[in-house]
């Protein structure tokens, strides 16, 4: 197939000298240091080909064999891919610096989709392409539609690319460029597991002092498997390739109990006190709480013995306390399915039609225990157990009952939390589909001056999440109300026929475990469904040209102007449908259908001014602006880029970028602050009187608030702590959207230098520092984020979110569109984000002979900025280095990693060596005051775990031919087995992670993987 883009002398494979430091790249994708790194690729895989086809070069529509970047790309090649033995992309993406980690597959805390989060910015404002096309609608997408074996490399250019993109590249771009045009039939194959230790520590003595066993010594588990067949032929004279894979992955259950850091959540209560278990208020002895009389609010349980008594919950025996969070997972089951096909077709010396599709399909599940649901998930009603209960010893009669304890007719309100150990975990589900489908014309015309591509593209998805059963409220009642039927327990409702179904509860005996029952409560019972639908069709189309064939060229410079102007139309949808029983369960969630479309058109110039002269090698000026029309916000917007290079010698060139970036609000977010409703719940009036949670129908305490604080929010004196606060249930009224959005706002700065020192032949190293300024950021901002907001910093920007009606309450009927007593809800513009640092590349290429070929590639992050600030009178913190409340997971200031890979002379065998390294993160509250991180309580001091220690890991892979048509490849990750780090209040700080550490560390111990490729 002729090449789309005839590469010149100098971007080509050198003849075979045998010394790779003289090899160049087969493909000039912007970067020196990246494109370096492929040419050593190139010479491992011994792969001579001419460069053919199209030439994907991130950051840019102009089709120019040399494009230079003036912004820094990291590259990660195929080979990197494959010596991590990666079963999903997020996995090969997290352990570059410039991203922080996450796993959104795996962890028990996601939805199952990968994405990907540049600078601690956010999902939403890193732009995530396939070959230069967007991948979906933003923030619903998932980067899961790509195999890893597919992959030939991934681009990541730092900072905003908006002008070249359009919307969403403020963080940067993750641009994922795969294998096409294949020929034969390939299968790839990889499995892996984790093989560790399980060693004693602080966890393991809490967990022993509540009677939980943690597991001990040498484990191997959480095997993953990653297949993939890929075929492809060459029709008509080789005019016509038609490719297509089929790739199948799976992933075993890995539980937080497996690992012995993370037997149980752990908690410090104060500076010096030993760490302790959270422990559950569901036990499977059975929790009873009576509601009335004597015990009221008080938490019991049954005594494990057996003999009909009730003891205090957490004391005496093991079982009368238990781990909330058992079956929790670390790595969660799932299953994908992804297939594709790519088909090209050179029409003529003029056309080529390509054409792709991706599809997908996932399922994964949350493991939880098997539970009964407390009475206040379904409001303030308490269960009733009648007095003469066949079930109910004399003891806990009297206790429940008081004076009516053994009467019939009479009933005592409790709640009831059970746990069925002995019955199977129950599962919340996710399940995503999607495809994408691409296709498109693209050619050279006019004496091959100017190329063209248009394109089009639909990306859609259906993404499931489906809750846990939830048992009816009347069944778990029903099952409660037992009467003695000829010496047989029996559910009075089946004695009446009001439900013959109803199997009788025992409540009141030890570890039940009653298969029966357990199908009675949730054999019928289904889970709710919130199912979103997101869709994204994309037009684009841009044409290129070289003027310097018009004579359009600078005297100075051999190549001429370069041009690229392009225009898109996208169009966004997003759909979400909820049923019954999850508006039931959940309170909330309504069917609707949503779209927003974009029309935008750009240019871009790049301007060779200075070329291969004696004072200048080169001096080059480049410039992009875009403008973009959003049916759904008044006007339009601008985005725009200017940008420099200049190598006064051959050794050394200097690199500049000046760029305005913008994120317009997504469909769902603009349609929901366009749209205001309201709602009840998601909050309590802080300046109300509250519940004391360990008498929960008793007298109310104290607000939590403060008078001065409560002031903040509007509230009279007189009115502070009034039992006329009090909304009903507790759940006042929130009032849904209605802010006006408009796009945020990033200028991002980039200025660097590249050197290519001739002394040392093979070596590039560049270093770019970065500056990226947010400014009217996109947030979402529940009703508690107004509330603690407000009252902490009495600032209008938050307080304006809370509006009282005149007798101080913030209930309203959401029928009457009331226009006070409320607290907002929704998206907003917020004040400010920074995200600065510097970033260093290298890549060494050395020949050594008859002894083999040597590349060395180093890629690390300094942080300076990690910055917020919420309003213009709040102020600025900086969370560099440092993670806690306040800051969250945040950055650490330091991060690399530094590859090193020896490849035999006949390019047989290889073996490389990975070096990853995260600097030390202290917890906020040793955060100096000039970082502007809010000052907390003396209580929050934590001496002994006052943050987490430098971290190293190592990594080796080997590479193997066995014949010239298989391969052999044997990877161990993390290789001393170093554990994550130990985390206390881990949730209570960042929220979400209950496994006594946070993300970016290697979570489950030495990965062990093998892998197998066949070429036929």
């Amino acid at each position: 197939m002729a090449a789309l883009v005839s590469m010149p002398a100098a971007a080509q494979v050198a003849a075979d000298t045998g010394d790779v430091s003289t090899q160049d790249a087969p493909v000039a994708i912007g970067d020196p240091v990246a494109s370096a790194k492929l040419a050593a690729e190139d010479v491992r895989a011994d792969n001579r080909a001419d460069t053919g086809g199209e030439v994907v070069v991130t950051g840019t529509r102009i089709q120019r064999p040399n494009n230079r970047s003036a912004a820094p790309i990291v590259t990660t090649t195929s080979a990197e891919i494959a010596a991590q033995g990666a079963t999903t992309i997020e996995e090969v993406l997290n352990r570059l610096p410039q991203v922080q980690a996450n796993s959104e597959q795996n962890f028990s805390d996601s939805e199952g989709r990968q994405r990907i989060k540049l600078r601690s910015l956010g999902y939403e404002r890193t732009l995530m392409l396939i070959d230069g096309l967007r991948i979906g609608l933003p923030n619903t997408v998932d980067v899961g539609i790509i195999p890893t074996a597919l992959v030939d490399r991934i681009d990541v250019l730092t900072g905003g690319a908006s002008s070249v993109y359009g919307s969403d590249a403020v963080s940067g771009v993750v641009n994922f460029i795969l294998k096409k045009n294949f020929e034969g039939v390939r299968l790839d194959a990889n499995y892996s597991f984790f093989n560790h230790n399980n060693r004693e520590s602080a966890v393991t003595e809490a967990a022993s002092r509540i009677g939980v066993t943690a597991p001990s010594g040498m484990t191997n588990d959480g095997g993953r498997a990653d297949i993939s067949l890929s075929a492809g032929t060459n029709l008509f004279d080789d005019r016509v390739n038609i490719t297509g894979f089929v790739n199948y992955r799976q992933s075993d259950l890995v539980r937080l109990r497996d690992r012995s850091g993370a037997v149980c959540e752990v908690v410090q209560t104060s500076n010096t006190a030993p760490l302790a278990c959270s422990r559950a208020s569901f036990t499977p002895a059975g929790t009873i709480i009576p509601q009335a009389g004597a015990y009221a609010g008080q938490v019991l349980v049954n005594n494990p013995n057996g003999n009909g008594t009730f003891i205090p919950i957490n004391s005496g025996p093991v079982a009368a306390q238990a781990n909330p969070y058992d079956d929790w997972s670390f790595q969660r089951p799932f299953d994908r399915i992804n297939a594709g096909g790519f088909i090209t077709a050179q029409i003529n010396d003029h056309i080529e039609f390509y054409g792709n599709g991706l599809y997908y399909k996932d399922k994964s599940y949350n493991t939880q225990l098997n539970r009964t649901f407390n009475f206040g998930a379904y409001g303030s009603t308490p269960f009733q157990v009648n007095c003469d209960n066949p079930f109910l010893s004399a003891s806990q009669a009297q206790v429940l009952c008081g004076a009516n304890a053994g009467v019939a007719g009479q009933y005592a309100p409790i709640d009831v939390r059970y746990r069925f150990d002995g019955l199977p975990s129950v599962q919340q589900k996710f399940t995503n589909e999607g495809y994408r489908i691409v296709a498109g014309l693209r050619g050279r015309v006019l004496d091959d001056v100017w190329s063209y591509d248009v394109a089009g593209m639909i990306s859609r998805a259906r993404l499931d999440s489906i809750d846990t059963p939830f048992a009816q409220f009347e069944s778990i009642n029903n099952s409660l109300d037992v009467v003695n039927v000829g010496g047989t327990p029996t559910c009075r409702s089946v004695v009446n026929g009001s439900d013959p179904a109803c199997v009788p509860f025992n409540a009141f005996a030890p570890f039940n475990q009653d298969l029966a029952l357990n199908n009675y409560l949730y054999g019928g019972a289904t889970g709710g469904i919130y199912t979103r639908i997101p869709r994204l069709l994309q037009f684009l189309g841009t044409v290129s040209g070289d003027l310097g064939k018009y004579g359009i060229t600078s005297p100075f410079a051999e190549q001429g102007i370069a041009i690229a102007i392009g225009a898109e139309y996208r169009e966004e949808m997003e759909r979400s449908i909820v049923n019954d029983i999850f508006r039931e369960n959940n309170g909330y969630g309504e069917n609707q259908r949503v779209t927003q479309n974009i029309l935008e058109g750009n240019v871009e110039v790049q301007a060779p001014l200075v070329e291969n002269q004696s004072w200048t090698q080169l001096l080059q000026l480049n410039a992009g602006y875009r403008q973009s029309k959003y049916n759904r916000l008044d006007g339009s917007f601008g985005t725009w880029k200017v940008e420099g290079i200049w190598a006064p010698i051959e050794d050394i060139t200097f690199r500049a970028s000046y760029n305005k970036s913008q994120a317009a609000p997504g469909v769902g977010a603009a349609a929901g602050a366009a749209n205001v409703f309201w709602n009840q719940g998601f909050y309590a009036d802080p300046c109300a009187p509250r519940v004391d949670p360990s008498n929960p129908n008793g007298p109310r305490l104290a607000p939590s608030a403060s008078l001065a604080q409560c002031r903040n929010t509007g509230l009279a004196d007189n009115l502070y702590g009034s039992a006329t606060l009090i909304c009903p249930d507790d759940r006042c009224t929130v009032r849904e959207g209605g802010f006006g959005l408009t796009p945020e706002s990033a200028f991002t700065k980039t200025f660097g230098v590249v050197l290519r020192p001739r002394f040392l032949p093979g070596l590039t190293v560049s270093i770019d520092r970065w500056l990226i300024d947010l400014e009217d950021q996109l947030t979402f901002l529940n009703p508690a984020d107004w509330i603690n907001e407000c009252l902490t910093t009495g600032n209008d920007y938050f307080c304006r979110g809370i509006v009282r009606n005149p007798d101080g309450t913030l209930s309203s009927s959401p029928a009457g569109s009331p226009a006070t007593g409320w607290v907002s809800r929704g998206s907003v513009n917020g004040y400010k984000s920074q995200s600065h640092g510097w970033d260093f590349q290298g890549q060494y290429n050395l020949g050594l002979g008859n002894v083999g070929f040597l590349d060395m590639s180093f890629n690390g992050t300094l942080m300076t900025l990690v910055g917020t600030q919420g309003a213009p009178t709040v102020e600025p913190r900086d969370c560099t280095g440092y993670w806690g409340s306040g800051c969250g997971e945040s950055m650490p200031t330091w991060q690399h990693q530094f590859r090193t890979t020896w490849t035999s002379s006949d390019r047989v065998a290889s073996i490389s060596l990975n070096w990853r390294h995260r600097s030390a993160m202290p917890l906020t509250f040793y955060s100096p005051e000039d970082t502007g991180i809010p000052r907390q309580d003396e209580s929050a001091r934590r001496d002994q775990y006052a943050g987490i220690k430098a971290y190293d890991w190592f990594d080796v892979a080997f590479t193997f031919d066995i014949n010239k048509k298989m391969t052999f490849r044997l990877a161990a990750n993390n290789i001393f087995d170093r554990d994550p780090p130990i985390v206390p209040d881990s949730r209570a700080q960042i929220g979400l992670l209950r496994g006594n550490t946070i993300m970016g560390y290697d979570l489950l111990g030495r990965q062990i993987v093998a892998g197998v490729s066949l070429r036929m």
